[in-house]
């Protein structure tokens, strides 16, 4: 069930910390948004940090289950923001657009597509299942399923953030993939 999204910000970002972030630096909209409230800020932005920067895993890994997860929440603020950084750990425009649609569809290796399911099944339920789980355990240690699971946790979260604040996307963020039928 999908409720439909804010047509315009609720919250809009704080004009002096808009300002601190010329030029435009990623996600300016999304962190002087969450500036009105100064300790959430640091926190979020801490969990976040470290999902992004301080993982064990493969970014590319990391980003595909992030930008699953954005397209699961229908967040395109998200989609848009992880397109850019899907691009530069090493996705295919292909790739990204097929985040966009049914696994089968895209002739995913199975490292990609347990963490797919994994994404999938976190969004819908709010667990891994057994299955999943084994195979997961099959490829990854622990701690590096640990990492994997709250890339998508951390991003259902900001992915609720931006669709409720209406947070607009920066100039310069791609928005959904256009559909293949569509471009061509």
């Amino acid at each position: 069930m999908s409720l439909r999204r804010p047509a315009r910000p609720r919250v809009g970002p704080r004009p002096d910390i808009l300002e601190k972030s010329k030029p435009i630096t990623p996600a300016a909209n999304v962190r002087a948004t969450i500036a009105h409230n100064p300790p959430l800020a640091r926190a979020v932005g801490a969990l976040c940090n470290t999902v992004l920067t301080e993982g064990k895993t493969p970014r590319r890994q990391r980003e595909l289950v992030i930008l699953r997860t954005g397209w699961n929440c229908e967040a395109e603020y998200e989609f848009g923001q992880h397109t850019l950084f899907g691009r530069e750990a090493g996705l295919t425009d292909d790739e990204i657009a097929a985040l966009t649609r049914p696994l089968k569809t895209h002739p995913w290796d199975d490292e990609d597509l347990v963490l797919l399911r994994m994404a999938d099944e976190l969004r819908a339920d709010f667990t891994v299942t057994d299955e999943t789980w084994q195979e997961l355990a099959a490829r990854w240690s622990t701690p590096e399923i640990l990492e994997l699971v709250f890339a998508v946790l951390c991003y259902m979260m900001v992915s609720g953030f931006l669709n409720t604040m209406g947070v607009e996307i920066d100039r310069g963020v791609p928005g959904w993939p256009v559909p293949k039928e569509a471009a061509g």
